[in-house]
């Protein structure tokens, strides 16, 4: 933009109170000319801004006649005190006239204002620095904080992206726009500008180690070149101060996370026990055992950061309205959902949906599977929805026809006793109960060895039937028969009692997985 326009002048906290009352919008002026009267304005008006000092008159005739004086100098607009009075054949002079007429509380401010978007560009920039210095004085609680505090000091938008959008935004709303155009801001280059009709951004990329691919971005509707240099200047003065302050709240998210992680490991090793400590440890945090839980598992299908994921599904998790908590456990994050009273079916079901739409959501940033414990109460309740939760997500993690997320309540109690089985502790005692059924070869693969071992899988799958399992396994009845007795045999155990017959079926059954 060439000299200044309205919407600019807006866009400065200095517009001394302007607004436009009448006449023509959308206009643009090289500069502006301050004088404490009308009559003491330059006769040659040369399509400027006239700023009067003195309010109008307060007989509507000599206010025309102000207008008429004015706009026959060759002034395009004119800013005084008091316009919002005019009358209606006022405005409507000012429209014949084509004389754009402003109300301004502080003619002086404005006049400063428009100097310096006209003619200091420099100016613009060093009032902008100076503010910014003072930013830096500011302590600011965390990233949001310290952005919060740019954009009001500032006085325009302060966002921080990434090439997937707008992360987090304070003083305005960017998102939106850029979602509509993705490719405008060039990631790849150190600074971007980008100036359209709605709005004008200045992006500069954001050096950090831990968090590649950010960048900070200032930006503002209607503003003119030499605002939007000042602001990609701001940018550039601006960003080690975001990139120190997301070192900072990267250190305190590790510690947090660890603080968190062992007083969840602490809780669900208490079991059914109570220990004053850990109470009074989760009742600091925040995590109140009262009332409904819902629990909600997430674990990586492959190796990844848990506290990047940490910090998405607290993120995500905040934005659903619900009280809820997450803390690192192992490769995974596990959180839960807090509810007082117990909601509604329907409600569960929302809040069942919205689980599902985090997990979906994380899925375009991470290889994980998720799952959902049941509502349960209380303290015993809360270590039960996430015992569930736990074992659906483990399940969930074999699972690609359901995008890797398993609800426990959709599951068989078949599954949740298989989902129990896959531990440290548990493998290996299965393995060496069937190790004499598969031969020398122990962990062998399944092949011909497993045929003993899959052959009592069939067996207990079909509850004891020989013909069933005979047709499962395509042989004929009396090999199954004689299969049978051989493995009774070779493990020496009683295969009418209830209790053995679950536990090989466990067994064979992880042994197999």
């Amino acid at each position: 933009m060439s000299g200044i326009d309205l919407p600019a002048l807006a866009a400065e906290p200095a517009d001394g109170g302007l607004r436009q009352v009448a006449g023509p919008v959308g206009g643009a002026w090289p500069t502006a000319l301050l004088a404490l009267t009308e009559d003491l304005l330059d006769t040659d008006g040369a399509g400027r801004l006239a700023i009067v000092a003195t309010p109008l008159p307060g007989e509507p005739w000599r206010v025309d006649a102000m207008l008429r004086r004015v706009r026959d100098r060759g002034y395009t607009a004119l800013a005084v005190p008091d316009a919002d009075r005019l009358d209606t054949g006022t405005r409507r002079l000012a429209d014949r006239l084509h004389l754009a007429v402003l109300t301004v509380a502080r003619p002086v401010e404005l006049a400063e204002t428009c100097w310096r978007l006209a003619l200091a560009r420099d100016a613009i920039v060093l009032d902008l620095v100076r503010r910014l210095t003072a930013a830096f004085r500011y302590s600011a609680q965390d990233l949001g904080d310290l952005l919060g505090h740019l954009a009001a000091v500032t006085g325009s938008g302060v966002a921080l992206l990434d090439a997937a959008g707008v992360i987090d935004e304070h003083g305005g709303e960017l998102a939106g726009w850029l979602t509509d155009r993705p490719d405008l801001v060039q990631h790849d280059r150190w600074t971007s500008i980008v100036h359209t009709p709605e709005v004008s951004v200045a992006t500069v990329q954001v050096d950090s180690p831990s968090r590649p691919g950010l960048r900070l971005a200032f930006f503002a509707p209607g503003i003119g070149d030499s605002q939007l240099d000042a602001l990609a200047v701001a940018a550039e003065i601006a960003m080690p101060a975001v990139a120190a302050r997301i070192l900072i709240d990267e250190v305190a998210t590790v510690t947090d996370a660890s603080v968190t992680s062992d007083l969840l490991r602490d809780f669900l090793d208490l079991g059914e026990g109570h220990d004053q400590e850990v109470e009074r440890r989760m009742t600091e945090r925040g995590w109140r055992t009262t009332g409904y839980h819902l629990g909600y598992r997430v674990i990586g299908r492959t190796r990844l950061d848990t506290f990047a994921l940490l910090r998405a599904v607290g993120t995500a998790l905040s934005g659903l309205g619900v009280e809820s908590h997450a803390a690192v456990q192992g490769r995974g994050i596990t959180a839960w959902l807090r509810f007082v009273p117990a909601p509604s079916p329907r409600d569960l079901e929302r809040h069942v949906h919205q689980l599902r739409a985090v997990h979906d959501s994380l899925r375009r940033s991470f290889n994980v599977a998720g799952g959902v414990g049941s509502l349960q109460a209380d303290r015993a309740g809360l270590a039960a929805t996430l015992g569930e939760a736990a074992d659906a997500a483990r399940i969930a993690a074999e699972r690609s026809g359901n995008n890797w997320f398993v609800r426990v309540d959709g599951l068989g109690l078949e599954q949740l006793l298989l989902a129990r089985t896959e531990n440290d502790t548990f493998l290996p005692a299965a393995r060496s109960l069937l190790a004499p059924l598969r031969g020398a070869d122990a962990a062998g693969s399944r092949g011909e060895a497993d045929v003993l071992l899959v052959t009592l899988t069939s067996y207990l799958d079909h509850e004891s039937g020989i013909a069933a399992t005979a047709q499962a396994l395509g042989v004929h009845r009396n090999t199954v028969t004689g299969r049978v007795q051989r493995i009774q045999e070779i493990l020496g155990v009683d295969m009418h009692d209830p209790g053995v017959r679950l536990a090989l079926h466990l067994a064979c059954r992880a042994v197999l997985r």
